[in-house]
């Protein structure tokens, strides 16, 4: 990675990457990525996760040499990463004056100029000028400034005395994203930033980002926020060629030709299978001729029969040089999410909850009642309950108070935040026996389009936490559930896989519940009742 010494304007800020490629244990992560963004360019990173993401930014950061390849970078470097750089004895004081580094080096710089101008040192203008350049890139003087104001808007601590250990991990990253929001660098690389955000704190983070004169790199599943700010999108999931694609016109602009990319990926690998089966088709008929011609049975004909084998020989040579010759280089595209049919239920009145509370968790009685083919979105701050309601609707959690009704037959399944321990059996395992379990009949785990099929047979343990979490997606659409409550369910999933799901959501004939802080699958779901707690 390369930069220039002195900091530069905003508007000569720029990254580029030149066909990367890094490996891990010669394990290929980034495949030939081609990237260039410049002032103004705000370029948001998607993929599932393992797919390399975490690893582009830290390339364009600078902490990761690349295999091969050129990485290019210009202009003073903020970054967000899941990682505090201080301990936590370190106070929040610290942290700012760490992230305004480039800040403070800027001002002391000046100040000695303009103390070397006023003494009339040789080439005092020169320097002078060059300092003032690097402040006024940097907007130095009005950085605190700016931080405060982040700082309150994200609700993040303002106490610089306050040690950093007494402060939630929430807490930290607030501040930690405050102050680069504040410092006025001209490149942005943030890793996921909307973690531990409120509304208020993410349309702030959304109007700063959109404010940025320099260049933004984003990571973030938050689709949302990609909507609102990203110009481009540079999609990491795999491709027919296996290299990434870069998408102008925003998130909307990914989203339709993502869509486009994988109309080209399966009509081109669909014919090129067609071509070899065509082939294979025609190789067949030539030995079948070839066959019923080599030994002429006896009678009129059998002379001009015989005759006519060496030319069935050489049919049959051609046909096999044909099909070996064909290659199908395109590799079949991943398997598109495909919802179960699930049930409708003949009953009136399928889950009903009367004054439900939850010692300590849920202190307001909470009223529910799902018909078949029902909607309904849960919505609430971060403690409010939604988790805790959805369990006891489950089943899984007895109410303190209230009563909890549910129809004969009628299947409720939940889709929890978090995953079971994971074992060392195998998610096609894990999915089969649910399946023998259920007594029900369906897909197999790879046709949901949820699992690949290198994944199907490992260990749930050596699964990424993507992965897990489709899994325990396709364990709970294995019940063929009537009723299907929903915690966070685009947490850890890729956007396209979102937008499939949640188009399959609004169709199915099952109930469905979906609590969730998503603002894009909130906007998605607008015609949906809604239950604020």
């Amino acid at each position: 990675m390369s930069s220039q010494p002195r900091l530069a304007p905003a508007r000569a800020a720029h990254v580029r990457l030149s066909g990367v490629h890094v490996s891990f244990g010669g394990r290929p992560v980034l495949a030939g990525v081609d990237l260039v963004a410049a002032a103004g360019d705000r370029v948001a990173v998607v993929g599932e996760n393992g797919r390399g993401k975490t690893t582009l930014l830290r390339v364009l950061a600078g902490d990761l040499p690349v295999d091969r390849g050129e990485a290019h970078r210009s202009g003073s470097l903020g970054v967000a990463d899941q990682q505090i750089p201080l301990g936590p004895d370190d106070t929040v004081g610290a942290l700012i004056d760490l992230e305004l580094t480039a800040v403070r080096r800027a001002l002391t710089r000046l100040d000695r100029a303009t103390e070397a101008l006023a003494e009339g040192r040789s080439g005092a203008d020169d320097a002078y000028a060059a300092a003032l350049a690097d402040a006024e890139a940097l907007d130095a003087w009005d950085a605190d400034r700016r931080v405060e104001l982040s700082l309150a808007a994200l609700d993040a601590v303002d106490d610089r005395t306050r040690p950093l250990g007494t402060l939630s991990v929430g807490q930290r990253h607030r501040v930690r994203l405050a102050c680069l929001l504040g410092a006025g660098h001209q490149v942005l690389l943030l890793d996921e930033p909307t973690n531990h955000l409120d509304a208020a704190g993410l349309d702030h983070l959304t109007e700063r980002l959109r404010a940025h004169p320099g260049v933004v790199v984003l990571v973030s599943h938050d689709r949302a926020l990609l909507a609102d700010v990203a110009t481009s999108v540079i999609d990491l999931d795999p491709s027919s060629d296996g290299k990434p694609r870069v998408y102008g016109g925003g998130y909307a602009g990914y989203v339709a030709g993502r869509r486009a990319e994988r109309a080209r990926w399966e009509a081109l690998h669909a014919d090129q299978v067609a071509q070899r089966r065509r082939l294979a088709d025609d190789l067949s008929a030539a030995r079948n001729r070839l066959r019923d011609n080599w030994r002429p049975d006896k009678g009129h004909g059998k002379h001009t029969r015989a005759t006519r084998a060496p030319a069935l020989v050489r049919a049959v040579h051609r046909r096999q040089e044909e099909l070996a010759a064909h290659v199908v280089d395109v590799p079949p595209p991943p398997t598109r999410f495909a919802m179960p049919d699930l049930p409708g239920h003949g009953g009136a009145t399928l889950l009903r909850a009367d004054g439900v509370t939850v010692a300590g968790r849920r202190a307001r009685p909470v009223d529910v009642a799902l018909d078949p083919g029902d909607r309904l979105v849960v919505t609430g701050p971060n403690g409010a309950g939604k988790s805790t309601l959805l369990a006891v609707l489950a089943g899984d959690l007895e109410p303190s108070a209230g009563s909890v009704t549910r129809a004969r037959a009628a299947r409720i399944r939940r889709l929890a935040q978090e995953s079971d321990p994971p074992g060392r059996r195998t998610a096609a395992d894990l999915y089969d026996l649910r399946l023998a379990r259920s007594g029900v009949t369906g897909p197999g785990l790879h046709e949901l389009g949820l699992i690949d099929r290198h994944d199907t047979h490992r260990p749930v343990a050596e699964l990424s936490v993507g992965a897990r979490r489709r899994l325990d997606l396709a364990l709970v659409l294995a019940d063929r559930p009537h009723v299907l409550l929903l915690d966070e369910p685009t947490n850890h999933l890729s956007p396209t896989l979102v937008d499939e799901l949640t188009a399959a959501l609004a169709s199915t004939k099952a109930a469905v519940v979906i609590a969730t802080h998503d603002r894009q699958l909130l906007r998605h779901t607008r015609s949906w009742p809604r239950l604020a707690l």
